[in-house]
């Protein structure tokens, strides 16, 4: 068994320890993810049927996605430091901040999603497959 993913918030208010291996690593330009970040992207990985521990309260708010999925997207009241996204229709998937990590090195991005709204000025690995919008199922 792998080791568990751990992270949190910037100043330590909010942990997470996720246990099995994440289902995608996602690089995401969508509009939503510039405005959460200040940024040209966010980074993700999404795990599903993990086992995790959260410790401390989140604060939340929801957003709807262009495909119509509410994303409940989670961040420290304290430090404002953005955590994971739940998805309420779908309680055994989480998506946390590759930034939150404990190790962002294990992050590895696999695919970019929401190409279509990138900036010229946000540089992502050329190699990676890139989705205009999010990618079929």
């Amino acid at each position: 068994m792998t080791k568990a993913y751990t992270g949190g918030c910037a100043c330590g208010a909010i942990r997470y320890e996720i246990s099995g291996e994440p289902v995608a690593a996602v690089d995401c330009q969508c509009r939503q993810c510039q405005h959460q970040t200040g940024a040209g992207h966010a980074s993700y990985l999404t795990f599903a049927g993990a086992s995790r521990k959260i410790e401390g309260k989140a604060k939340t708010w929801e957003v709807v996605g262009d495909g119509g999925t509410v994303k409940s997207c989670a961040f420290c009241a304290t430090c404002g430091s953005p955590v994971y996204i739940a998805f309420p229709a779908n309680p055994d998937v989480i998506a946390v901040r590759a930034g939150s990590l404990d190790d962002p090195s294990r992050y590895a991005p696999q695919f970019v999603t929401w190409h279509a709204a990138g900036h010229a000025w946000d540089h992502l690995d050329p190699a990676l497959p890139k989705f205009d919008r999010m990618p079929p199922a």
